[in-house]
This record gives C-alpha cells, sequence and structure tokens, in this order.
C-alpha cells in the first residue's frame, strides 16, 4: 500500500467521522421520534409508532410558542435587513477617517451578550412607556414587540457584514455612468445596485430569520409574560420532557432539507439558464435543458429520498399494531421484574444457608410446668402461675401470721380460755 493512497484512506474515514459526528445526533433525534418510548430516547426500541406528532399537535404551550417564533423572526427580518443595508452604504460614504470609528460602533451588539441586550432593551422601553404614560396593555410593554427590537440590534449588524462582502465586489463606475446618462439615485439604487445586492438579500434574510429562531439569552428577557418556541423548550427540559421535542426537530429538518433542496433547484437552473444564453441557443432548447438539468441534480436525489422515507415512514406508523407491541412490551417486562424478585429471593436463600453466617433462632419447646426460664422470668403468665401455686391452704387448729388479728381467731382464743 503506497503512502498516498492511505493518505486517501485516513481522509475518507476523517470526513465520514466529521459527519456522523454532526449529523449523529440528528439521526438519533429523529429515530426517537418513532419510539413508543415515553422518554426520548433509541435503545431500546420499544415499538415503532407516530403518536408523538399528534402528542405535538395537540400541544397548546410549544404551538403557540413556535407561531410566536415564527412571527417575531419575520418581523427581525423586515426591521433588521433594511438597516443592515442602510449601515453598509452609509460604510461605504464615509470618510477613510471616520469609517474605523463608524464600524466599531454599528458592529458592537454582536459583541454585546445577548443577556445584557435583553435587559437594557426591556429597561430602555419601560422608561418611554413612564415618559409617556403609557400602562401596561401598550407596545412598550408587549412581549413580541420588544422581543422583535432586541434582536434586531444584533441581527441588523450580521446582515451588515453581508453586505459589505458583497458591496466590495460592486463597480461603482456602473453608478456613475446611470447618474450621468440622467438617473435619478432612486433610479440608480433600484436598477443598478439593488439587482446586484439580490444574493446578498436572500442570505441576510435566512441568516436574521435564524438568528432570531434559535435566540434565547435575549428573548426570555424581552418576551414578558409571552412564550417562544426556545422558552417553552427551555421550560420544558426543566420538568421533564417527552419523543414530542423529537417529532418537532424532525418537523423542522424536513422543512429545512425541502427548502435547501428548492434553493438549489433554483440555484443550478439560473446557472444553466445562463450557459444557455450565452450559447444563444434558442428559448426550446433552454427549456428542453433545464427540465433534463434536474434529473441531476444531487438535491433531486435527496428530496426524492426524503419523500420515499417519508411515505414509508407513514405506512408503517399506520400498519403496525402499536397497541399490541405495547402490551407485548409491557408483558415482557412484567416477566422480567417477575425473574429479577426470583433471582433476589434466591440469593436470600443461598446467603442464608451458607455456612459462617448465624442462621435464625430456633424456636424452644415451653418449659416445664412448675419450672422457670430465665427468658420468661417476668412474663405475665409466668406471675400468674407463681401467683397461683403460692397459695397455700392453712392447717387444721394452726395460726397464720397473716390471720393473726381475725375476728374469728380472737372467738377461738376467748372460747377456749
Amino acid at each position: 500500500m503506497t503512502s498516498e493512497r492511505l493518505g486517501k484512506i485516513f481522509l475518507i474515514g476523517f470526513v465520514l467521522m466529521f459527519f456522523l459526528y454532526l449529523f449523529g445526533p440528528l439521526i438519533v433525534m429523529g429515530l426517537s421520534a418513532f419510539n413508543s418510548s415515553e422518554f426520548p430516547r433509541v435503545s431500546p426500541w420499544s415499538c415503532f409508532t407516530g403518536e408523538w406528532f399528534e402528542v405535538l399537535r395537540h400541544d397548546t404551550d410549544l404551538m403557540t410558542g413556535l407561531k410566536n417564533s415564527v412571527i417575531i423572526a419575520f418581523g427581525v427580518v423586515f426591521v433588521s435587513v433594511p438597516l443592515g443595508l442602510a449601515g453598509a452604504l452609509m460604510l461605504s460614504q464615509v470618510s477613510n477617517r471616520l469609517r474605523p470609528w463608524y464600524y466599531t460602533i454599528v458592529i458592537s451588539p454582536i459583541l454585546i451578550p445577548g443577556v445584557v441586550l435583553g435587559i437594557s432593551t426591556l429597561v430602555f422601553w419601560d422608561r418611554m412607556a413612564k415618559m409617556f404614560g403609557a400602562g401596561y396593555d401598550s407596545i412598550f410593554y408587549d412581549g413580541i414587540f420588544l422581543t422583535i427590537i432586541g434582536q434586531s440590534t444584533f441581527a441588523s449588524a450580521y446582515a451588515m457584514l453581508i453586505f459589505l462582502s458583497r458591496l466590495q465586489r460592486f463597480d461603482a463606475v456602473q453608478e456613475e455612468a446611470a447618474l450621468d446618462l440622467g438617473a435619478t439615485n432612486v433610479q440608480t439604487f433600484k436598477r443598478i445596485l439593488l439587482p446586484f445586492l439580490k444574493p446578498a438579500i436572500g442570505s441576510a434574510c435566512v441568516l436574521a430569520f435564524l438568528a432570531s429562531f434559535e435566540n434565547y439569552n435575549t428573548t426570555i428577557f424581552t418576551i414578558v409574560s409571552k412564550s417562544t418556541l426556545t422558552t417553552v423548550l427551555a421550560s420544558k427540559v426543566r420538568y421533564g420532557i417527552n419523543p414530542s421535542i423529537s417529532a418537532l426537530a424532525v418537523v423542522i429538518i424536513i422543512i429545512t432539507l425541502i427548502g435547501a433542496v428548492y434553493f438549489e433547484i433554483l440555484k443550478r437552473r439560473e446557472e444553466k439558464y445562463k450557459k444557455e444564453v450565452d450559447k444563444l441557443a434558442k428559448v426550446e432548447s433552454m427549456t428542453r435543458a433545464t427540465k433534463a438539468s434536474l434529473w441531476v441534480n444531487p438535491a433531486m436525489y435527496i428530496a426524492t429520498i426524503v419523500f420515499v422515507a417519508g411515505l414509508g415512514t407513514l405506512y408503517f406508523a399506520g400498519t403496525v399494531g402499536v397497541e399490541e407491541c405495547k402490551a407485548a412490551v409491557k408483558a415482557q417486562k412484567v416477566r422480567e421484574t417477575e425473574l429479577k424478585i426470583e433471582s433476589f429471593k434466591k440469593k436470600r436463600m443461598f446467603k442464608s444457608a451458607t455456612p459462617g453466617e448465624s442462621a435464625a433462632p430456633a424456636k424452644t419447646a415451653p418449659a416445664a410446668e412448675g419450672k422457670q426460664s430465665n427468658g420468661g422470668m417476668f412474663a405475665p403468665s409466668n406471675l400468674e402461675k407463681q401467683s397461683g401455686s403460692g397459695k397455700k391452704e392453712p392447717a387444721s387448729g394452726a395460726e397464720s401470721s397473716n390471720s393473726l388479728f381475725a375476728p374469728s381467731n380472737l372467738e377461738k382464743q376467748s372460747g377456749t380460755n
């Protein structure tokens, strides 16, 4: 084996281990969503079921938090992306002397901890509410509004970085030529700069949405009395979770895969269209080439695998007898418990029968009547026996010391005298 081949083997092994480390938790979580166990786990496997998706659908707290998270994420996109674009355009227009200072100020929300951003947002809008005399039912104390404002502070900085990286490749001569030809600033921005920034706008929207959707540190302070998906999940983890959380993860993964596949398909279609335009082909040939390219697209294979896996999951979840399987698993657990109890009893009996250990004291026969044992000296029955045996009949004509002063004794003595 040559060193080159050995290096390839190590490289392939390292890549496989990396992807296993990256996607392993997702695979385990996805499988646990179809296990009938009450706790998210894969081993030991109980029964194949899809009931946790139904439990997820009826979980009102989780569904409410998911809805609020989606609303907040879209609000953050609509606020942070224009702010990021404005900040990037402003940075490209300021002088070289002020640019470092401006860049430091605008990028600072990324460096500030999310807890500080959440508390400062809450305190600031509380002071604003007191200034305007607004009550607790106003927008100043609305959890969704405060969360959108708080998250937009750092999401806009992320969007600005994306726009800056795109603007570095922009040729400002195009704007100058458009202005020289009589175009206004609005027309120049709309027809020249905005089409050039289209990929950056899409990337900034996706990044802002994801940054808002998974945020917890800032949200826990600004959401006030409402809840988001992250806060609900945190409370469930604190008090105990079930596989419905895994079912939610499966739904999110499927939606993400569908979005990624759709984006990849559109991207490849656009590239193919540009190649066909460069070759000056006919419209019909472009359409045929575009449709043919979809079947050789790797994204189509991924989508097909996901679709087939989903159909198979639904089929097995509907046909396999879940209740019968649960009954069998329960009976097996009961049998295992009984076997453990029997094994424990046998071990106790074996230990008691081993030499060197004191056996249980044997029951002694009762002592003969009239004889007293030391162990039962003060027993009530023993006292009764003693009191019964101690009574003696006085002899005829004899005087007992106990009846010395009895009246009958005195009468006898006076008669003899």
